[in-house]
């Protein structure tokens, strides 16, 4: 589903990320670790691509093809979602209107018809009822006044709706109570499918006990520098990141 190789980018003439290497199947949940400024939202960022990073080595490839030279819509396009730490209000748009915007968008990029209006309101209402979302919460402007646990039901609710090949939930349990990471956790697992993928951003081991990862990778200084099962987010939820860093340093 997604290969990295090599990857190095930068911003500002700033190196950070320093080589990450990467493969992700279909099926598979990756949970991706780390201290605060180890490179994780930038990796995020890379993947959807912000034009804000330059990438100065390496490839990123979707289902085989190379990603890097594509706009962040194209890559939308292409299946990549990126649900976002900190989602911007979008005054005066409804959540409605902006996912039927967005699904027309990708649809047309694919050389398919607007998807008709009853469809569309049907598919609104099963992924709304899917992540337990009160009808009146479609009608209001994008985020606005949203709690965090609003944005991020949104944030999953829009997953639902776009129906990635790749989702990369980048930090989605910041700020949430227990009930709403639940929520939020419940609709990720129930949208996984054997043709779809998810890379989970996180700093907590707690997020990784409602969303199971299949693998776990630790980021620190730019590279994936440790690879393991589950067990391995328990390990740094007991002990830290510094045996880490140790290991590293040999």
């Amino acid at each position: 589903m997604l290969k990295i190789k090599n990857l190095h980018a930068s911003v500002e003439g700033k190196e950070i990320l320093k080589g990450i290497n990467l493969e992700v199947n279909p099926g598979e949940v990756h949970a991706i670790m780390g201290p605060n400024g180890s490179g994780k939202s930038t990796l995020a960022s890379v993947i959807a691509g912000n034009e804000d990073f330059e990438v100065t080595d390496g490839t990123i490839e979707l289902e085989g093809e190379e990603l890097n030279e594509l706009a962040p819509e194209e890559r939308a396009h292409q299946g990549v979602f990126l649900s976002f730490q900190y989602p911007v209000e979008i005054p005066g748009v409804t959540v409605t209107n902006f996912m039927k915007t967005a699904i027309n968008e990708t649809r047309k990029a694919r050389g398919l018809e607007e998807m008709p209006a009853n469809e569309m309101l049907k598919k609104i209402r099963e992924k709304s009822e899917l992540l337990e979302i009160d009808r009146k919460f479609l009608s209001r402007s994008l985020n606005e006044g949203f709690s965090g646990g609003e944005k991020k039901r949104n944030e999953i609710f829009q997953m639902a709706m776009m129906e990635p090949k790749l989702a990369i939930l980048d930090e989605t349990d910041s700020g949430l109570d227990i009930d709403a990471l639940k929520v939020v956790a419940n609709g990720v697992n129930r949208l996984k499918t054997p043709q779809n993928a998810t890379i989970v951003i996180t700093h907590y081991q707690r997020l990784l006990d409602y969303i199971v990862p299949d693998h776990v990778h630790v980021l620190l200084n730019g590279k994936i520098v440790k690879s393991g099962g589950k067990e391995l987010a328990l390990e740094l939820e007991e002990k830290g990141y510094d045996w880490i860093k140790q290991e590293a340093a040999v």
